[in-house]
């Protein structure tokens, strides 16, 4: 891991604990994992600073390459739960996959609780949208 530790901005980490708290009553069990592991994650994270955020940590909005461990190369963006569209391959930060790497950066490794089991992603590039759309709402 890059940085030690998970990083989220602050005013993300507020939004984030918002939609976190109220979607704590899925009932999909894998969703539920995801979503406690992210919790439990977020008591160690570093909040910073708009001017503080590293531009290569996932974080809303941003565009992120991953690479599986089954040679599968994909690219998504990590939005509210709102704006989620598969088919433009904009992932919900409720979706096990955008939970599990919001806060992680570009060259880390995660391994997580998926629909299809526990997997690690690699984090190929991160690429952060216009600040102007940074948090849609």
């Amino acid at each position: 891991m890059k940085y030690d530790v998970i990083i989220i901005e602050k005013v993300e980490y507020e939004l984030l604990k918002r939609i976190v708290s109220m979607a704590q009553y899925y009932k999909d069990s894998t969703y539920r994992a995801s979503i406690e592991k992210l919790k439990n994650e977020l008591d160690f994270a570093k909040i910073v600073s708009e001017k503080n955020m590293p531009e290569d940590v996932v974080r809303f909005n941003s565009k992120v390459e991953i690479s599986t461990p089954f040679g599968v190369n994909r690219t998504y963006q990590i939005v509210t739960p709102d704006h989620s569209n598969i088919k433009e391959n904009k992932i919900s930060i409720l979706a096990p996959m955008g939970l599990a790497l919001f806060g992680y950066a570009q060259g880390d490794k995660v391994e997580w609780e998926f629909p299809t089991g526990k997997n690690a992603v690699n984090i190929i590039k991160v690429e952060q949208m216009a600040r102007e759309m940074k948090m849609q709402k």
